[in-house]
């Protein structure tokens, strides 16, 4: 199949390291307890052997290339009916069952929307594996006070556990991306639901973050007009120095009370 090279416009970089790709599927673990479990660009298939092996009932992928629908179709005839031909951004999801486990090697060039997507979901998506650009993993699981610290940082954390698990250097791939990655994992915290209004949530968070220099009170002036509130010691911050719960508390401030 010569005419299956790779698309620098999907952000095609394809695991080509057999140990890389066992730690990985390990990483995952069994996959049969889950009533859902979606992979996410499969390419040629290396993740998705393994990911076969452990049997789950509902198992899709979701590929956007042809050419790769059409390997893998024929690669993995056990497929038929369970490959979704789209773009995973775009993808009507109701047929995910609550637990999903959706894992996937992510194009670079959409991962954040992926967790975005997957936060949107957390009712049903439990837990998601895959692996990430190395400085887009780190920010996802950056706890408050790094560096990584940001906007997906407290999103994900927010309704997710993160946890960076290994590196994966760039000569495990075909080509060589220009950079390190690193697979992380997604656990669902019991909380689906925050102690404040999720917009306003968001609106502070980004609002705060999109100028991190500053201390809260430069950042959001946009948003708080009291004078008196300003005076509140949180307001001394900088955004990475606020956890989760503490930008909970500061959209009650802010908005009122849910």
């Amino acid at each position: 199949m010569s005419d299956l090279y790779l698309k620098k416009s999907l952000g095609q970089h394809f695991l080509k390291d057999e140990e890389v790709l066992q730690k990985i599927a390990g990483a995952i673990g069994d996959l049969s307890r889950f009533k859902t479990v979606v992979e996410i660009g499969p390419g040629m298939g290396a993740l998705t052997q393994y990911l076969i092996r452990t049997k789950p009932d509902n198992f899709y992928v979701v590929e956007l290339d042809d050419r790769w629908a059409a390997h893998l179709l024929q690669t993995f005839p056990i497929l038929r009916g369970k490959l979704v031909h789209q773009d995973f951004l775009q993808t009507d999801l109701s047929f995910l069952q609550n637990p999903t486990h959706i894992v996937g090697n992510f194009p670079y060039n959409i991962s954040s929307q992926i967790v975005f997507r997957i936060i949107d979901y957390r009712n049903v998506v439990e837990m998601m594996t895959g692996m990430f650009q190395k400085e887009v993993a780190l920010r996802i699981a950056a706890k408050p006070g790094s560096k990584d610290y940001g906007v997906m940082s407290v999103l994900a954390q927010a309704f997710y556990d993160c946890r960076y698990l290994f590196d994966v250097p760039p000569e495990s791939f075909n080509p060589p991306p220009k950079v390190m990655s690193g697979v992380i994992r997604l656990t669902r915290r019991e909380t689906k639901t925050l102690a404040c209004n999720e917009e306003q949530f968001k609106r502070v968070v980004k609002t705060a973050f999109n100028q991190r220099r500053k201390t809260m009170r430069n950042s959001l002036k946009e948003l708080v007009n009291d004078k008196a509130m300003m005076e509140n010691e949180v307001f001394n911050l900088r955004p990475e120095q606020l956890s989760v719960a503490a930008f909970e508390d500061l959209t009650n401030l802010i908005y009122g009370a849910k």
